[in-house]
């Protein structure tokens, strides 16, 4: 594989070690304090030891971290754009001291690694976010993901690998650098241009995969994202079912299909160049950047977070540096009178060109609407329905939220009752005490159990969403981050709808038929939403109500009401 492109650094480094070396920290580890992995973690853990992330050897210490932040480069000089470190929350690096091992766990417990902790430091997030992201605003879920959900503390130090995380999907297409590399060897390819997609691709995109490995006389790798992505992205099983139905429709022996199982920050520029040096270590020798590369969408003003060109500049700035060349993303349109997709810029004057924009796929997607041959390939479609039916057939959550006492079990109830006579799909209701009775009733009131428990309920309403079921939730809720969190988990598998009971917290006192508004202003009960703990309303809740005017039939009409306006009833 001597002819291959070098990885970046010069050497491939997988951290995994031999059996005799597993068996040896097996048994030390029963003497390790561990640490379970996030998804994220997993994502970036597997990236490590694959050699992925070469020439990265673990976690990133506090001097090549700023060396990230300030210059795109490690202490010694490398170039590397992303700061990959690993976060704790502060009681768990409490507990840890330099100079000891840690095992690394997936949830089920499986040791995958062991870093042998050299340091811990406490970062700036909102230096970071504003250095890798250029902004602190929310809107961007990179940013969001860093400074609401990330641990205030970063452990660094050298990792060895006992295995990769495990997957049981796909397994023949999830390829190491090292297998790529010999896959391509294999091949007797010399050049590979490598193709970044987080979504599913049609026809414009295999015409411009096609023109650019044609136009490099290259191979053509198409590597998409399995790990995570943008929240409310298609999911990955939908996704590599359409990448393997267009795979049918390349010429034979130019195109191969592997899977990168990397978690995307949506950096724009930035995430760009690593995206390029990621392909390298694959074996890659050029990579394809289009318009607006890992860009999230629009800030919180409604512009865009990158211009569209940023991230090619970014990419061209470091090529003759890094050695993997970039091949910009030709815009492609489909010309009637030529039945085939031209490069804008060589589209006849005059001529008809047909575009159909991803929000109106989507939308004919959930209408049951056709869509065009021109467009996409019928086998691809025919997956995207297999996963996307109309909205009428999806699962659903309706998520009320809003104080004591301002009606939301009632009228929860209401449409339980409502959807039943209905029938057509299963429904549940959720409602916040009887999930503290049977699900949650070990669970305090602070706002660490709070939390806690509206992610459980958001757990079981995406399970039941994910079945085509409707889940019917009625906790209060307080807090909008956490809100939202269910709002993308459960998105990634049918429709959310917000539902802010708004009734005022006078009229919600006045009715106290629980008494727990008099205990708490009587002191009795601390922690009280609405009176000594903050209710922090829907910012745009798809509907809102205010139950002091409203009986909870008429209540219940309004949810029905929007949901058959949105396509979720027929």
């Amino acid at each position: 594989m001597d002819h291959l492109i070098e990885p970046h650094g010069g050497v491939l480094c997988d951290l995994r070690v031999d059996e005799n070396r597993a068996e040896e920290l097996k048994e030390a580890s029963l003497d390790y304090p561990s640490l379970t992995l996030t998804d994220r973690q997993l994502c970036d853990l597997e990236l490590l030891l694959n050699g992925g992330f070469s020439p990265l050897t673990g976690f990133l210490g506090e001097e090549d971290y700023h060396g990230v932040l300030e210059r795109c480069r490690l202490s010694d000089g490398t170039v590397w754009p992303m700061p990959i470190t690993l976060d704790v929350a502060e009681d768990t690096a409490a507990g840890l001291e330099p100079g000891q091992p840690v095992a690394l766990r997936d949830p089920e417990g499986f040791m995958l690694a062991v870093l042998h902790l050299e340091e811990a430091y406490r970062p700036d997030k909102e230096r970071e976010a504003f250095a890798v992201f250029g902004t602190t605003d929310r809107h961007h879920p990179g940013v969001a993901y860093l400074l609401d959900r990330s641990g205030p503390v970063y452990l660094a130090g050298r990792v060895e690998g006992l295995q990769l995380p495990l997957h049981y999907d796909f397994t023949e297409l999830r390829l190491t650098p090292a297998e790529l590399r010999a896959e391509f060897a294999k091949r007797g390819w010399r050049r590979v241009v490598a193709f970044q997609t987080r979504n599913p691709m049609h026809r414009a995109h295999q015409e411009l995969t096609l023109r650019a490995a044609s136009e490099q006389e290259a191979g053509l790798l198409i590597h998409p994202v399995v790990g995570m992505t943008k929240p409310g992205d298609i999911d990955h099983y939908t996704r590599v079912r359409c990448y393997q139905a267009l795979a049918e429709h390349y010429p034979d022996k130019m195109m191969t299909l592997a899977l990168l199982p990397l978690a995307m920050r949506m950096g724009g520029p930035r995430e760009a160049l690593w995206h390029a040096l990621i392909r390298k270590n694959y074996g890659c020798t050029h990579f394809i950047v289009g318009r607006d590369h890992a860009g999230p969408g629009q800030n919180g003003d409604g512009d865009d977070f990158y211009g569209p060109y940023d991230a090619q500049e970014k990419v061209a700035d470091y090529e003759e540096e890094l050695g993997i060349r970039m091949v910009p993303f030709k815009e492609m349109a489909y010309v009637e009178e030529r039945a085939e997709y031209l490069p804008v810029d060589e589209v006849p004057e005059g001529a008809t060109v047909k575009k159909l924009s991803g929000t109106e796929v989507r939308r004919r997607l959930r209408e049951g609407l056709e869509i065009p041959e021109w467009f996409s390939y019928p086998n691809v479609v025919a997956e995207l329905r297999r996963s996307h039916p109309p909205k009428h057939s999806q699962g659903l959550t309706i998520f009320f939220t809003g104080l004591s006492g301002s009606g939301k079990s009632t009228v929860a109830n209401v449409l339980l009752a409502r959807f039943r006579e209905i029938g057509g799909r299963p429904v549940t209701l959720l409602d916040g005490d009887i999930v503290r009775q049977h699900l949650s009733s070990e669970l305090g009131f602070s706002r660490e159990h709070r939390n806690l428990n509206v992610r459980r309920i958001g757990f079981v309403a995406s399970e039941i969403t994910k079945n085509g079921g409707i889940a019917i939730c009625a906790p209060i809720a307080p807090y909008r981050h956490v809100r939202q969190e269910n709002r993308e988990l459960i998105e990634a598998y049918g429709g959310f709808i917000e539902v802010h009971v708004k009734t005022p917290l006078e009229v919600c006192e006045a009715r106290d038929r629980k008494g727990l508004y008099a205990k708490a202003r009587a002191g009795q009960i601390r922690e009280f939403t609405g009176i000594d703990d903050p209710y922090e309303e829907p910012i745009d809740p798809e509907v809102a109500i205010d139950t002091s005017d409203l009986t909870p039939m008429e209540a219940a009409q309004e949810v029905l009401l929007h949901l058959e306006k949105a396509g979720y009833l027929r």
